[in-house]
């Protein structure tokens, strides 16, 4: 029922921002069958970028093998591959073939450090992504070390999302142009992109490269977290100066001190008194105080909290799917809304053949063979 019901695509099994990219379009509506390494282990249920996809296991050194994924390629409108340049050529399904056969395929490559370039043969993670970015080094509290954010910033954001708008404006141009074309999304093109305000707040001298001394890296007082008298924590992002003004009269804050939110010298200084405010009450009485008000503010929940606040129910943010609570399909559609269309799955080649138009003497040939 999703927007990209008919849409369909082949995932050669990765990890990280491939998988994530693949569930992401499940979630849209893509049917995606997944080509799993003959012999490989099974996705677990709480393995949640894994879900809404069939999936296959094929012994690729077999010619039999790349023939099957070849017409499975086919028969596709995308793949998703996140191997290292050259090794889906050296299996023999490399863009240049399956270009070829199917014209009209968007090739979307998912790397670390691209297809080109110095590094891109060399091994790498997240945190090695984003440090050459520039994105690391300005995440972590002034004085201390950059601190990596999970590997929400390369695996996630700068390399699923970016897969995903990419092979979704390929599929878009393809229509128009029968043509496919290869999307190279690499990690640390994505966390540069990320960073192009930063980049030119920078360039305008509104940046510093110091960590924990600017508008939005908890440099300001108004725009951080507080330790509450119960040892949790709240968000405050008051900004904006009618915000800002806010927060002030909710906290009950009348020292005049605090008029200066702007002057960057006196904001350790406020950062102090205004922790001393927040360590007065728990998080739960701040929430009565300020949740749902103009202050910007949110308290700080843990994985186990966040799919029970109220707010996170009343819209579905949190599904739970076979048994694993997990976070829902985003985007939101109004006509045709998008759905997980089931957990992980481990290989089952029939059905998942079957489904993509394979005889059942096919299947039998292949597994005469060995190929699955």
């Amino acid at each position: 029922m999703g927007p990209l019901s008919g849409i369909k695509i082949v995932e050669f099994a990765g990890i990280g921002p491939g998988p994530f990219a693949a569930m992401l379009l499940s979630d849209m509506g893509a049917d995606i069958i997944r080509i799993d390494r003959k012999g490989g282990r099974s996705p677990s249920r709480g393995e949640i970028t894994y879900r809404g996809r069939s999936a296959v296991a094929f012994d690729m050194k077999k010619p039999e093998a790349v023939e099957a994924a070849l017409k499975l390629i086919d028969a596709a409108d995308g793949l998703i591959e996140g191997f290292r340049p050259g090794v889906m050529e050296r299996l023999g399904v490399g863009p240049q073939i399956c270009l070829e056969r199917n014209p009209k395929l968007v090739y979307g490559r998912m790397t670390g450090w691209g297809q080109t370039g110095s590094l891109a043969h060399a091994a790498g993670h997240d945190i090695n992504y984003i440090a050459l970015s520039g994105a690391l080094h300005g995440i972590g509290l002034r004085g201390g070390k950059p601190v990596p954010p999970l590997n929400l910033v390369g695996d996630f954001g700068g390399g699923a999302l970016y897969l995903v708008m990419g092979m979704l404006a390929a599929l878009l141009e393809a229509q128009r142009s029968g043509k496919g074309q290869v999307v190279d999304a690499a990690m640390t093109d994505g966390a540069a992109s990320l960073m192009a305000m930063f980049y030119g707040m920078k360039s305008m001298g509104m940046w510093s490269d110091a960590r924990g001394e600017n508008l939005l890296d908890s440099g300001a007082h108004f725009y951080d977290t507080y330790e509450t008298k119960d040892g949790k924590f709240v968000a405050i992002g008051s900004i904006e100066p009618q915000f800002y003004q806010e927060l002030l009269r909710r906290c009950g804050i009348a020292d005049p001190a605090f008029a200066a939110q702007m002057d960057r010298a006196s904001w350790g200084m406020l950062k102090d008194k205004l922790a001393a405010v927040f360590k007065t009450k728990s998080r739960d009485e701040w929430d009565a105080i300020m949740l749902g008000s103009d202050v910007c503010y949110a308290p700080v929940l843990n994985l186990s909290e966040a799919p029970n606040h109220p707010h996170n129910r009343a819209r579905e943010t949190f599904v739970e799917v076979d048994g694993v609570t997990q976070p829902g399909p985003a985007p939101r559609f109004s006509r045709t809304p998008g759905a997980v269309q089931g957990p992980p799955q481990a290989a089952n080649n029939r059905s998942s053949l079957g489904r993509w138009g394979f005889g059942d003497n096919d299947i039998e040939a292949l597994e005469r063979s060995g190929a699955i």
